[in-house]
């Protein structure tokens, strides 16, 4: 199941959607922004109690005949599915894990609420509850050079299997196709994470009070991309761009591995011909606006999964490959003369 919408009873998924059905067509979508109450409610993310149990095995010693032993530095992370009450495996953590609930999550984003006038705007959980997603979006877009529009998506992940921390990422999102950029602007924080601790409580409070970073990021990433918009980009240029953002400037064209002749290619056609560049072509910011178009959209994608769906993975990834490749790209436009 590519999607990996959590499905708590048969046909009730763990997700919901504001105005848009989201590809997968599972979850509610409402016809309204969401409210936090909608995550925990309609969502299906509210009154999980996750919690940790102890784990046993069996001794196996024929004198004791398979009693019971508990295991000291283990402990299993479980929920109370909303739609059973059944409680239900998430995952096997340490004795100084502590679980952060989905109220938790939502209050956190609630801040921004109050602060910026964001909206929910989507929310679920995925693997059996091992992961959640909280998304909001800022209520105006940026305008970059007066042309290009850009909208700002606030990102928090969960989880509850002890795989990965607490992370709160700002995707800025490009309305005219819908591709994610991940650009790195230095010195504005643009994401944060918090460990499953005894700390946690008190990290995300400090979360809260550190909000102001991210407006600190997104006055960074206008600045910078107003820079990119107004900056001339020739044919030659855009070829050199390539071949670092690929990693081949140095590289004798008969040499280059098929897939990374591919993807120059895609992205060359893309320089040349595709709509979307209309009013930013020929400038560094329609140059980056090449390698996320092409990554999320166009670029071959490994495995069995859904292709649309590997891409998005792909794309909101923090860690992935991609992410970084485009962060590389923005920050190399930004630095070059």
């Amino acid at each position: 199941m590519a999607h990996e919408i959590d499905e708590l009873a048969p046909g009730i998924h763990a997700a919901v959607f504001a105005r848009q059905d989201a590809w997968h067509g599972l979850g509610i979508t409402l016809d309204r922004d969401l409210s936090a109450e909608d995550v925990m409610t309609a969502g299906m993310l509210g009154g999980w109690n996750v919690r940790k149990l102890p784990l046993f095995y069996e001794d196996d010693a024929p004198a004791w005949d398979g009693a019971r032993v508990e295991n000291p530095d283990r402990w299993a992370t479980v929920r109370t599915n909303p739609a059973t009450q059944r409680t239900e495996y998430l995952g096997t953590v340490g004795s100084k894990y502590v679980p952060i609930q989905n109220e938790e999550h939502a209050g956190l984003l609630q801040a921004i609420v109050d602060e910026s006038g964001a909206v929910f705007d989507t929310a679920g959980s995925l693997r059996g509850g091992k992961e959640t997603f909280i998304t909001m979006r800022m209520p105006e877009d940026l305008l970059v050079g007066g042309a290009d529009p850009i909208n700002l998506n606030l990102v928090a992940l969960n989880s509850h299997d002890g795989m990965s921390a607490f992370r709160f990422l700002v995707s800025p999102v490009r309305v005219v196709c819908a591709n994610t950029q991940s650009a790195a602007i230095r010195q504005a924080k643009a994401s944060f994470s918090i460990r499953h601790t005894l700390n946690a409580g008190r990290e995300l409070q400090e979360a809260r009070d550190a909000l102001g970073l991210t407006w600190k990021y997104v006055e960074a990433f206008e600045k910078a991309a107003e820079e990119l918009i107004a900056a001339k980009y020739t044919n030659r240029q855009y070829d050199n761009f390539v071949a670092r953002v690929l990693n081949i400037e140095t590289k004798d064209k008969d040499k280059v591995a098929p897939q990374l002749e591919a993807h120059r290619q895609g992205m060359l056609q893309l320089w040349r011909d595709s709509d979307t560049l209309d009013g930013i072509r020929g400038t560094k910011w329609g140059a980056y606006q090449t390698v996320t178009e092409y990554f999320d959209h166009y670029a071959p994608t490994r495995g069995k999964d859904e292709a649309s769906y590997a891409r998005a993975f792909r794309a909101a990834s923090s860690q992935s490959d991609v992410s970084r490749l485009k962060s590389n790209a923005f920050a190399h436009l930004v630095g070059a003369k």
